[in-house]
C-alpha cells in the first residue's frame, strides 16, 4: 500500500497553462489535472487538449499525474476519458472520478478504460482509477464502491459536496460548522471512507482546505487526518505542500523507533534470540500487534524516502 508516497495531491486547472507548467516542478507527490469543477463548460475541450500536452511534457518531477475526469450525471465524461487516455495514456496514473455514488460508477469507467487501453496497445489495468466520496449517497455505498473493479487505487473524501449533502451549517471547507462545539463533526465521515479504504487495500485520501493563507488552519485540519490513519491530503496552493509532506510523513524520532522495534521483534523471534513472542523494547513490552503498528510507521517513511538517523541505535533487549 505505501510503496510510494501520497502525501501531498496538487489540484491543478486544466484551463491554466501557467499553472500546468508550474505545477510540474512542485514536491508534491501527486500532480492531479482537472478537468472538472475548475473548468468552465465552454472550456471543457480546451482543457482536455491541455491536459494531453501537459501529460506528456517531458520534464516532470517524478510525481504520479492524475486527471479528474467529470462524473458520470454529466454530458462530458465519456469524451474527457477518452480524449485523455488516447492522447497520453502512457504517462497517466490513474483517473479520479468524482462525486462516485455506486458501485456501477466505477464499473462503467473501468470497462471503458478496458476497450482504452487494449486500442492504445496499453497494458489492462494500467490505468487506476480513485473514487471520490461527496455525498450521503456515496457514503452509504462506500463497501460496494470500494470492492467495484480491481483498478481503484483510492477513496478520496470531497468534503465541500459533502457538507452540502448532509446540510451542514458552514461555509469554511473542512472546519467545524457554525454551532458544533463537542467532537469532530466530520469525524464519521472520514472514518467510515478510511475504514471501507483500508478493508479494501486502498489508500485514503482527505480532501482540499480552501483558506490558502491560513497556514494554521491547514496544519490543523491535516494534523486530524493523519492521525487517524490518512495517507495525504490534497493542496489547492503550493504553500501547502510542504505542510503536506511533513504532517503525513512520520516524525524521525518516531520512524526511527519503528525500525528499532522491528529488528528487536525480528530478533526475539528467531531462533539466535530464542524464538521469543513478546520481549521488552525500550521499557515495554512487545509482540506481534505491536510489530504490525511499527511497520505502518516503518513503511510510511520508507515510502517518504526516509532513513534510520545513523546514531539510532536499536534498542537492547532483554
Amino acid at each position: 500500500m505505501y510503496a510510494a508516497a501520497r502525501r501531498s495531491i496538487l489540484a491543478v486547472p486544466a484551463s491554466s497553462s501557467r499553472m500546468l507548467e508550474k505545477a510540474r516542478g512542485l514536491p508534491a507527490d501527486e500532480i492531479f489535472l482537472d478537468l472538472e469543477d475548475a473548468v468552465a463548460p465552454g472550456a471543457k475541450a480546451a482543457g482536455r487538449a491541455a491536459v494531453v500536452t501537459a501529460l506528456a511534457a517531458p520534464d516532470w518531477a517524478g510525481q504520479a499525474r492524475v486527471v479528474r475526469v467529470n462524473d458520470w450525471t454529466t454530458p462530458w465524461t465519456l469524451d474527457d476519458v477518452v480524449t485523455v487516455v488516447r492522447g497520453a495514456g502512457a504517462h497517466l496514473d490513474s483517473i479520479l472520478l468524482p462525486k462516485v455514488t455506486s458501485a456501477a460508477q466505477v464499473t462503467a469507467l473501468d470497462l471503458l478504460l478496458r476497450q482504452l487501453e487494449i486500442n492504445a496497445g496499453l497494458p489492462v489495468g494500467q490505468i487506476g482509477v480513485q473514487a471520490q466520496i461527496e455525498n450521503a449517497q456515496g457514503l452509504a455505498a462506500i463497501n460496494e464502491i470500494a470492492s467495484a473493479s480491481d483498478r481503484l487505487r483510492s477513496l478520496v473524501l470531497g468534503p465541500a459536496d459533502m457538507m452540502a449533502s448532509l446540510g451542514m451549517r458552514g461555509l469554511a471547507v473542512g472546519e467545524q460548522p457554525q454551532g458544533y462545539v463537542t467532537g469532530d463533526a466530520h469525524h464519521h465521515v472520514l472514518m467510515t471512507i478510511l475504514v471501507a479504504a483500508r478493508a479494501h487495500g486502498l489508500t485514503a485520501i482527505d480532501g482540499p482546505y480552501l483558506k490558502i493563507d491560513d497556514a494554521q488552519g491547514f496544519r490543523a485540519v491535516a494534523d486530524a487526518s493523519a492521525a487517524l490513519g490518512y495517507d495525504g491530503k490534497w493542496v489547492v496552493h503550493p504553500s501547502q505542500i510542504d505542510i503536506a509532506n511533513e504532517v503525513f510523513s512520520p516524525r524521525q524520532s518516531d520512524y526511527d523507533t519503528a525500525e528499532n522495534l522491528l529488528d528487536a521483534y525480528a530478533h526475539a523471534t528467531s531462533a539466535a534470540g530464542g524464538e521469543r513472542g513478546a520481549v521488552r523494547f525500550e521499557g515495554e513490552m512487545i509482540d506481534e500487534a505491536s510489530r504490525k503498528m511499527a511497520e505502518v510507521i516503518a513503511a510510511k517513511g520508507r515510502a517518504a524516502g526516509m532513513t534510520r538517523t545513523p546514531d539510532a541505535d536499536a534498542a537492547a533487549q532483554d
